[in-house]
């Protein structure tokens, strides 16, 4: 058995999620290729500290530079807000280190593709967390439609809706200010809208969007060094703050194989707390995925007799589905977390069989292509092609 020594930088919401990936994965997964909780870096020593403790790790550092320094640490994890994602992880590839990347890949084009070089010309092994892709309900959505059973795609129809910042008085988080996100709703649920597309259904051609800023002025957020792991426990300061990210973005799209597409992403529908949902019509079929119902997939085929035809609903708690043979029995859900599990797993599996694993920074890139034209199409108020991106850049 080799023991891979990891070293995450962040350890907020993604930290956590991640920490617990680490945890679970060896206790139901066998692999070759286990994952050890070797260090957790963190600006803030009370705060780092506490979350090693809690979190399982052995040590910490305050320094991401001095945690890629070490000898002892062959991954690096980066849980950390999008500005920093490159930096980080040019400096990890320099230093021979495997990466793990939350997404989106970057704030830019340019700082993604820059990532993507460093990691290809030094040979570490990459990996992007698009975690729903980890779903056993889009793997069998990815199967159904390879097997030909939804015909010809005509519509690829996505939506992510929340409503974390609907009150005005949120503070100004660092997901709400562009010099650290990059944008707001678009790169944040939009990206995993784009990529659970191209997963499925192929490459982008070209889109048209609009976005919106419903607030435009916050309270500056209220620095405090208690350990938290979700948003809404941001405290709101006395001053004020512009908001300079979207909070709506949707956006049109053409794909090379044809079919239209529609995305919407906003952070102002309310009564929505994680409303991702997707649908995908085809020739012969469509299927409807809600991760809110992540053990579900919804699927209607017209080659049903006539009189039955209608949605089904299949539950993929069984063990013929991706991962699910080592969890619980049949009709015993899983959930979010679980995804996180998965995704480790296959870094551990692609790390004992020598390849690339899957989503990697690759896909970052293809995906930041994808929102890089958006943004474009909006400020030109019109159709932008993603050659067009990768030709002009950024």
């Amino acid at each position: 058995m080799k023991k891979i020594n990891v070293g995450m930088v962040g350890y907020k919401f993604m930290g956590k999620a991640h920490s617990h990936a680490y945890l679970d994965m060896p206790f139901f997964f066998s692999t070759e290729v286990v994952p050890v909780r070797r260090a957790l870096c963190g600006r803030t020593e009370k705060a780092v500290a506490e979350a090693a403790q809690k979190f399982g790790w052995e040590s910490y550092e305050t320094s991401w530079k001095r945690l890629i320094e070490r000898e002892d640490i062959d991954l690096i994890d980066i849980t950390t807000p999008n500005n920093t994602h490159k930096e980080i992880a040019i400096v990890a590839a320099k230093a021979g280190k495997d990466i793990i990347c939350e997404k989106p890949l970057a704030t830019n084009l340019n700082d993604a593709q820059a990532m993507l070089k460093a990691v290809e010309s030094t040979g570490v092994k990459h990996m992007i967390c698009f975690n729903y892709r980890k779903v056993p309900a889009i793997s069998l959505a990815k199967k159904l439609i390879e097997e030909g059973k939804l015909g010809e795609i005509y519509h690829f129809r996505a939506v992510y809706l929340q409503d974390w910042i609907i009150d005005p008085e949120f503070p100004l988080v660092w997901r709400l200010q562009k010099n650290i996100a990059g944008s707001g709703a678009h790169g944040d649920l939009n990206s995993h809208l784009i990529d659970l597309a191209r997963y499925l259904i192929g490459e982008f051609d070209e889109v048209i969007g609009m976005d919106k800023t419903f607030i435009k002025e916050r309270p500056t957020l209220k620095i405090t060094e208690e350990l938290t792991t979700g948003l809404a426990t941001a405290k709101a300061g006395e001053e004020k703050g512009r908001v300079e990210v979207d909070d709506a973005t949707l956006f049109l799209a053409k794909f090379k194989r044809g079919a239209l597409g529609s995305f919407e992403a906003t952070r102002f529908a309310t009564g929505h707390r994680n409303g991702q949902k997707i649908e995908i019509n085809g020739s012969k079929g469509s299927l409807i995925f809600e991760f809110e119902q992540m053990n579900e997939l919804k699927f209607y085929s017209t080659e049903d007799s006539q009189g039955v035809q209608g949605f089904r609903t299949i539950k993929t708690t069984e063990e013929i589905h991706p991962y699910m043979k080592v969890w619980w029995p049949v009709g015993h859900i899983i959930g979010y977390e679980h995804t996180f599990v998965h995704l480790i797993y296959d870094f551990m599996e692609a790390i004992n069989q020598d390849k690339i694993p899957a989503p990697n920074f690759v896909d970052g890139v293809r995906c930041q292509e994808v929102l890089e034209a958006v943004e474009r199409s909006i400020k030109e108020r019109r159709w932008v092609s993603i050659e067009e991106v990768k030709t002009r850049g950024s």
